[in-house]
């Protein structure tokens, strides 16, 4: 079993209270918008890291982070990239891949918007854990944890930090 903590949006911007919540996790995923390498280098200390840039990550970030990340985590297809959409409404250049080879478990950020939704069509959960940062437009900071245990998603949890 991989325990996972996931987080988005942080805009250069890391609360203590989240290397509280993923002290239990194994690994840490971050969608894009680390803001910058120092969030990304804290999270790397901490618990092995995987993440992807976003549009507003600069060169640093770009250089050591990709634009796509697809994985196998246990028996789990992933792949996390940061502009991604959602269900119904992919964006157009995850499109075209997702249709012809979705991965059971698709991830991105951008939106602030904490999304928790299974894609019927092509079988496939969809996360997006909303923004851990403070800058944007977003009300509540969210965070993910769960758990992949051979081919199975479990034990999910929303996580709300406190303003």
């Amino acid at each position: 079993m991989t325990r996972i903590g996931l987080l988005s949006d942080t805009h250069g911007y890391l609360d203590d209270a989240i290397l509280t919540h993923f002290d239990k996790c194994d690994e840490i995923w971050h969608a894009g918008d680390f803001g910058n390498i120092a969030v990304a280098d804290t999270l790397a200390a901490f618990k092995p890291l995987r993440g992807v840039y976003g549009n507003i990550d600069g060169h640093e970030i770009r250089t050591v982070y990709p634009e796509h990340l697809r994985f196998s985590c246990e028996e789990v297809d992933v792949w996390i990239t940061h502009i991604g959409g959602y269900p119904g409404r992919y964006s157009p250049q995850v499109k075209p891949v997702i249709q012809k080879d979705p991965p059971r478990l698709f991830i991105c950020g951008h939106s602030h918007i904490l999304k928790v939704i299974y894609d019927q069509k092509l079988q496939c959960l969809h996360l997006n854990p909303g923004a851990a940062g403070k800058h944007g437009w977003h009300k509540v900071r969210t965070l993910l944890r769960f758990s992949i245990d051979e081919n199975r998603i479990e034990n999910l949890e929303v996580i709300e930090l406190l303003s």
